[in-house]
């Protein structure tokens, strides 16, 4: 689209037309940061105050914060593959990554990097598999507790 056609569109509309750069892809307004960092602090006191109180083993905080570290970095490489038009990371892979508990490292790197918080369809997809592993976390904590 030509630039005088693209500051007209956006001037009628107040809306940027969508670039055949980004094709069809269902891309929207992204969730404030602010929502990101309060659910990771959140998350952190919960864990922690389960892990005096339940006492939940060792080990549980730190899968979290192995997986949390190597999905910031998966996140990180897959950023940087983007802006170079390199081989780019499965979609698939990434979420895998977060729903392996390490969704924490994932929501800082969305935010650091500015990386997956426009997609739609993704974002979804990610708090879907947050929730899935809260959810399986709350069950384990549970079983702990009960034995």
């Amino acid at each position: 689209m030509p630039k005088a056609a693209t500051r007209n569109a956006r001037a009628r509309t107040g809306v940027r037309p969508q670039s055949s750069h980004h094709g069809d892809r269902d891309l929207s307004r992204p969730l404030p940061a602010s929502f990101s960092w309060s659910v990771l602090a959140v998350f952190a006191v919960v864990l922690a105050i389960a892990s005096v109180i339940a006492p939940l083993p060792w080990w549980i905080a730190a899968v979290y914060g192995a997986m949390s570290l190597i999905t910031f970095v998966a996140y990180g490489l897959d950023k940087r593959a983007a802006r170079r038009s390199a081989p780019r990371t499965p979609e698939n892979t990434l979420l895998m990554l977060g729903l392996l508990a390490g969704w924490p490292g994932a929501l800082a790197a969305q935010q650091s990097f500015r990386h997956k918080t426009r997609k739609r369809t993704f974002r979804r997809a990610f708090w879907g598999t947050v929730v899935l592993n809260v959810a399986a976390l709350g069950v384990l904590a549970w079983f702990i507790v009960e034995s």
